[in-house]
């Protein structure tokens, strides 16, 4: 199946019992067995549920996997994915991860004596002069949030096999519509699912795809003894997010472009960020591990003083932490979403007070243009 066939028919799909078009939402804790230990392939629903298993079976196809997850949140994920390693063992990280992965691993994961080195992945000799003797995986972001670096997976792939590291992806931004790490040979991908796998604001949700058969089982063990597992009613909102998210995918790339042309040609606007302008750092590189650029732009407007302004003048843009719905969302990273970054490192990262982070949404891309350039006047 093509991409857009498979978001509609892949996984498993309505309900033979009652022919139903959409899985049913299977509202239900526990399962008559017809013996002791004789059951009919679910008996609680923390190990396994009939309705987050067709939503882990669309996982897996979209990202051509082998296995796939559903957790309660993206950071659950990111979390029971860590929980494979051992104290002791050492990862190494994108510098420009997410704000909540950062906070994970230097004020959690560090209790537990898992380490960590945080690099710029764009640079892969960067990445390879951090590995140490006990390096267990390259933990990658790309493109990343907020600054959309782009991190060449072939070349993280054979560091990873000169190493014998595992080699894990957040492929969030990009989602399995424009690019999907298993297939250039990552191990694991993960999602923070309440972007634009569910596109509506209106789930919290994290998915994770695997490669080998071993490594869904050691995950799916983790899955069920910490229980961060997805709900069935979110589980149903996520599969319905997924059968339209191809056509959101490019309605939401083509008013991207526009907006880029629009900010490029504005004199408030000192730095674009977007990974599909030519002269964007690691732009060839994106170009030729994804189909595509997706609806995330950061632009620099000098200070945290006119991004404040620009914030409380927006109309069509919605002040909110997230990404990825049909409606636009703004927000400044250094305030919200990468708040829990100390401010000298964000700077040293290159995130500004000045920062504007932009998820673009599938309304009018001429009432977008029209309302960032409102915010934009003196």
């Amino acid at each position: 199946m093509r991409k857009k066939t498979k978001m509609i028919h892949g996984g498993i799909t309505g309900d033979k019992a009652t022919g139903a078009v959409s899985v049913p939402i299977y509202q239900v804790s526990t399962y008559e067995q017809d013996a002791v230990g004789q059951h009919r392939g679910f008996e609680y629903s923390r190990t396994g549920n009939p309705t987050r298993q067709a939503l882990e079976a669309v996982t897996a196809e979209l990202e051509n996997g082998k296995a796939g997850f559903a957790f309660g949140s993206g950071m659950a994920a990111i979390t029971s994915v860590m929980m494979l390693f051992n104290s002791g063992d050492h990862v190494v990280m994108t510098d420009d991860v997410y704000g909540g992965s950062y906070r994970l691993v230097t004020s959690v994961l560090n209790r537990f004596e898992l380490d960590h080195s945080f690099v710029d992945s764009s640079q892969p000799e960067k990445v390879e002069a951090a590995i140490q003797g006990n390096t267990k995986a390259l933990f990658i972001e790309t493109p990343t949030n907020p600054l959309l670096k782009i991190t060449d997976l072939r070349k993280m792939k054979e560091i990873a096999d000169k190493h014998n590291l595992r080699l894990i992806v957040d492929n969030t931004f990009a989602t399995p519509y424009w690019q999907r790490p298993l297939d250039v040979g990552a191990d694991i991908v993960l999602h923070s699912a309440t972007k634009y796998i569910g596109g509506h604001s209106d789930v919290v949700a994290g998915l994770v795809a695997v490669n080998d058969e071993q490594l869904a089982e050691d995950l799916h063990f983790i899955q069920n003894s910490a229980g961060a597992v997805l709900g069935p009613q979110d589980s149903w909102l996520l599969m319905r997010g997924i059968k339209t998210l191809a056509l959101r995918m490019e309605a939401i790339e083509a008013n991207t472009k526009k907006i880029v042309e629009f900010l490029e040609n504005h004199e408030k606007v000192s730095t674009i960020y977007y990974p599909g302008r030519k002269n964007h750092p690691g732009h060839d590189t994106a170009a030729s591990q994804a189909t595509g650029f997706g609806g995330m732009i950061s632009f620099d407007v000098g200070s945290e003083e006119l991004a404040e302004k620009v914030i409380s003048k927006v109309k069509y843009f919605t002040l909110a932490e997230s990404l990825g719905a049909v409606e636009s969302l703004i927000s400044v990273p250094a305030k919200m979403t990468h708040a829990s970054i100390p401010r000298d490192r964000r700077l040293e990262l290159g995130i500004a007070d000045g920062l504007i982070r932009v998820s673009v949404g599938i309304e009018d891309a001429e009432d977008l243009i029209e309302d960032l350039e409102q915010a934009l006047e003196d």
